[in-house]
């Protein structure tokens, strides 16, 4: 009776742990602002979709139409501001709802493999780039929430639970609603290289189509997303062609492309993508040589199950190894692989100092959203700067503004590009917002009232 006590208490303080870093990272979502470019992008975009009542195709400004990405991450967020109105913690949540169920997912399938569900939700929880992603205003966590339910509706599908298949499939339409066709290049790069392992080169394939419902999945996978494609496509034309070739294609065998309409590639040595994993998935990244050397003492070789989940773990990074057009979040689709891996390597066993570490990476996050509030969200963000305003009186950019000055001002912010645009604007009193390294060109400045500064801009009050 002691030890099942013993064993209760055990499990609540890990559930515990795992509750407190969720509701960390969720009241963490108010308390920093979107910042440029990325979040303060895409939250901007789903502001345009509520505002707009266009929710077929995201809009990367007024009448500018965003190809760059399927549309689900920014129905997300749209529906969190219809919800909550317009705040960071309103186009956040739906990304945090959707980490919550990667959880869930990456849960339930623990128990299938006889290892404990809350160590792996745990392990997961506080990887970095998880921890950190989980809210975040991304594609991210919406195509590892796809990714994981398709690779959970596969195994168990292979497993003889036939209609976990179907809900495979149903993952891999989340995937191409929310970044495209790399879900199923990502699926490939996991699945077969694991039925190679596992059965050889021959007899996986005749299995395949035994085992799974390829067929009726892929009708029902090409049910759920084709009808959007087209639809984007009839709505402005060119979609598909820019989205297909160019994000998919030239995006990634050409690191410098010059093609990007909405910004620019960023160009790594090929290979840095290991480099991203190991510093992302950081600190259990650590704990990966040791779990892999257990696992193999413990049956003198790989199971079927640890070889999955090494598939898993690695198919993102076996497709950008080859590629210079990659950033750290590109490792995300695997990490639900490597916390199965770590929690399958220490079964029947406590992962060593799992809810110390676990709490000390909410820790960081808190210190981090402390530290970004104190100094560095100001030059990541104009949330400050446009709060140092009376929202009754105009504001206008002198030749740039960001994503973050639109989504602030809610779209009032108009951009200044020249000498006569600011003439015309003269005769009442306005905010104009000058970048430091453009100070010196404006004459007109020396009648205004310099109101607020941060590192790279300031704000000046004109016309008074």
């Amino acid at each position: 009776m002691i030890n099942r006590l013993k064993s209760l208490s055990l499990g609540q303080y890990s559930l515990g742990v795992l509750v407190t870093v969720l509701c960390v990272r969720l009241v963490s979502l108010a308390f920093y602002p979107l910042m440029d470019t990325t979040e303060a992008r895409y939250g901007e975009m789903a502001r345009l979709m509520v505002e707009t009542g266009n929710w077929l195709t995201p809009l990367f400004d007024y009448g500018v139409p965003f190809w760059g990405k399927p549309p689900l991450h920014t129905w997300m967020s749209a529906l969190g501001i219809e919800l909550f109105g317009i705040s960071e913690f309103a186009v956040r949540f739906p990304h945090w709802l959707a980490a919550v169920a990667v959880l869930t997912l990456t849960g339930y399938f623990a128990k299938q493999i006889k290892v404990s569900a809350v160590q792996v939700a745990i392990l997961l929880a506080t990887t970095v780039v998880f921890y950190v992603s989980a809210g975040a205003v991304m594609t991210d966590m919406v195509l590892t929430l796809g990714m994981t339910l398709a690779m959970v509706g596969f195994y168990l599908c292979w497993q003889g639970r036939s209609v976990w298949g179907y809900v495979g499939f149903v993952g891999l339409s989340i995937g191409l609603l929310a970044k495209g066709p790399v879900v199923l290049v990502l699926m490939g790069l996991a699945v077969g290289p694991w039925l190679i392992w596992q059965y050889g080169p021959v007899k996986p394939w005749k299995l395949l189509y035994q085992r799974v419902p390829l067929l009726g999945g892929c009708a029902l996978m090409l049910l759920l997303s084709l009808p959007w494609y087209l639809m984007a496509e009839h709505a402005t034309p060119g979609f598909l062609q820019y989205f297909i070739v160019g994000e998919h294609w030239l995006r990634f065998v050409d690191s410098g492309w010059q093609g990007d309409l909405y910004g620019s590639a960023h160009d790594e040595i090929r290979g840095t993508i290991w480099l991203f994993f190991v510093v992302s998935a950081l600190p259990w990244s650590l704990f990966i040589p040791r779990a892999l050397w257990r696992l193999w003492q413990a049956g003198c070789g790989f199971d079927k199950t640890t070889k999955f989940l090494i598939c898993w773990m690695l198919s993102p990074l076996i497709l950008f190894t080859f590629a210079g057009n990659i950033l750290p979040a590109y490792v995300l689709p695997g990490i639900p692989g490597m916390g199965l891996l770590l929690a399958y390597a220490w079964r029947g066993e406590k992962i060593p100092k799992l809810e110390p570490i676990a709490l000390g990476v909410s820790g960081l996050i808190l210190a981090a959203v402390i530290v970004l509030n104190l100094g560095p969200a100001k030059e990541k963000s104009d949330k400050w700067l446009l709060a140092q305003r009376a929202p009754a009186i105009a504001t206008y950019y002198w030749k740039n503004n960001r994503f973050s000055s639109k989504f602030y001002s809610q779209g009032k912010a108009k951009l200044l590009s020249s000498e006569a645009e600011l003439r015309q604007v003269a005769g009442v009193p306005f905010y104009l917002v000058v970048g430091n390294e453009n100070r010196e060109e404006l004459v007109a400045l020396s009648q205004c009232i310099d109101t607020a500064n941060t590192p790279e801009k300031s704000l000046f009050l004109c016309g008074t």
